[in-house]
């Protein structure tokens, strides 16, 4: 029988304008992603990107499900998805400062 791990999937903050890994889906295990939550900690407006990587497959345009999008300062984003991975897919993410913080949520099933 399957579990179910409701929980914090990742948190990060990642390097100005450096596309890193965020969360791998480890082996055997499929996740559901029920929501990302970008924090701008700076009051200058910033932008992030945001994608899924299928396998971890190199990366490309059609991946991304957040491109350039713009933060106002002090602002949150909150992207509601429900996005289904499966073993070894990559979220990735990348900010145009370093003080941006993500939240991933959701659901391991193992």
């Amino acid at each position: 029988m399957a579990t179910e791990t409701y929980k914090v999937i990742a948190q990060r903050n990642p390097a100005a304008a450096t596309l890193e890994d965020m969360y791998t889906v480890p082996a055997s295990t499929e996740a559901v992603i029920s929501s990302i939550i970008i924090a701008n900690r700076s009051n200058a407006t910033r932008s992030f990107r945001v994608s899924i990587a299928v396998a971890g497959a190199v990366d490309s345009d059609e991946q991304y499900i957040a491109y350039d999008t713009s933060l106002p300062g002090n602002g949150i984003q909150e992207l509601t998805i429900g996005a289904t991975l499966g073993p070894g897919d990559v979220i990735r993410v990348q900010a145009s400062a370093a003080d941006l913080s993500f939240n991933v949520f959701g659901t391991e099933i193992a």
